[in-house]
């Protein structure tokens, strides 16, 4: 396996499945071309300055930018759907369309569900 998609379509906080798919993110970046498709409510990981200090988690966004070589796409239908088109959103993420979304899942040797 050359390259994998990894599809979050969760909140960030609330569960554990935004964090352990950065990590597993981060374990596949070396020697593969990895892209992070944020869906449903995963696009909510792409809003900017999140604050989870009172939820004592890390911020997820903050882990973003630590992999600078990471490819993270944006579903821009879940965004508009939950409001957040017009929100301040991390520098890092590419937003695409339902149909770029689709062809890029189907271009990599492998997708992995969160």
């Amino acid at each position: 396996m050359k390259s994998v998609f990894y599809l979050l379509d969760t909140a960030p906080y609330g569960s554990e499945k935004a964090f352990g798919a950065l990590n597993a993110v981060a374990v596949s970046l070396n020697g593969m071309n990895v892209t992070l498709g944020l869906y449903g409510d995963g696009v909510y990981l792409a809003a900017a300055d999140q604050d989870s200090t009172n939820l004592r988690m890390p911020n997820l966004s903050d882990i973003l930018y630590s992999y600078g070589e990471l490819r993270v796409l944006v579903h821009e239908p879940s965004l508009i759907e939950r409001g957040l088109f017009d929100k301040t959103l991390i520098e890092t993420i590419e937003l695409v369309d339902e149909e770029d979304f689709l062809k890029e899942m189907e271009n990599l040797d492998s997708v992995i569900l969160f």
